[in-house]
């Protein structure tokens, strides 16, 4: 048994398949934290046994090559291998294609897709029907207005994820991951038909404030647990899971 698996008995079967997509919501019934937390960005063994010691619901594996957390399809099926029971193990892509698609899910035990580019809704549902997994799209918001693109995605979907959308006179951003936050004002009172996270420039400090603010049920947090790009530190993501179960 590895040593993560010593950290956490396993989540009670429902949950671990409602997380997968596998099963709706049910009244009354409650995972071990009341704001789901997903860790993003985790690249080394360190960071999945902080997540899963911290009790994180979801663990982000990023296969964006530009992006200093991204990984292999190799290195992921490692890390993805030591995640305990219960824990959703969640591939990031960005505008991926199926080849791409194809050649991690062979090697990696994903249990759903994050699409963070430009996916159209109707490659959104191409990627969920084709390749038979739950799909999370990331919906990035500045203003108001971008929340008109929510409606052309909530019912193809299973997860919703809300983060900053980078500034257009921005250099070497990415789509996501770049301590950006957003005005946490612009969900505060909305109702979606899927789960939904909450994402950009969240830290241990201010994570209350944005839960309070938006009425977020879940976050999201990659670079905000890190010591440097593309570096998860340990104590950092136990500090902001320890800040989740506060809530």
């Amino acid at each position: 048994m590895s040593v993560i698996r010593k950290l956490l008995p396993a989540y009670p079967a429902r949950w671990a398949r409602r997380q997968r997509g596998a099963e709706p919501p049910e009244a009354g019934y409650s995972p071990a934290m009341v704001i789901e937390a997903k860790i993003c960005g985790v690249n080394s063994l360190a960071a999945v046994e902080a997540a899963a010691g911290g009790g994180a619901g979801l663990i982000g594996l990023n296969f964006y090559p530009p992006s200093p957390r991204a990984v292999t399809p190799e290195e992921a099926a490692q890390l993805a291998g030591q995640a305990p029971p219960g824990i959703t193990r969640v591939g990031l892509f960005v505008d991926p294609d199926d080849d791409q698609l194809a050649a991690t899910l062979a090697k990696v035990p994903l249990d759903l897709l994050q699409l963070h580019g430009g996916e159209s809704p109707r490659r959104v549902a191409e990627i969920r029907a084709r390749f038979a997994r739950p799909v999370m799209k990331v919906i990035k918001l500045a203003k108001e207005e971008d929340l008109a693109a929510v409606p052309a995605y909530a019912n193809l979907v299973d997860r919703l994820m809300f983060d900053a959308k980078p500034p257009k006179t921005a250099k070497n951003v990415l789509p996501g991951g770049n301590a950006l936050a957003f005005d946490w004002q612009l969900l505060a009172g909305k109702r979606w038909p899927k789960p939904w996270l909450l994402a950009g420039g969240l830290t241990a400090d201010n994570l209350a404030e944005a839960v309070r603010t938006s009425g977020a049920p879940g976050v999201d947090v990659s670079s905000g647990v890190e010591d440097a790009p593309g570096r998860k530190s340990p104590a950092k993501i136990a500090a902001f899971l320890a800040a989740a179960k506060a809530l």
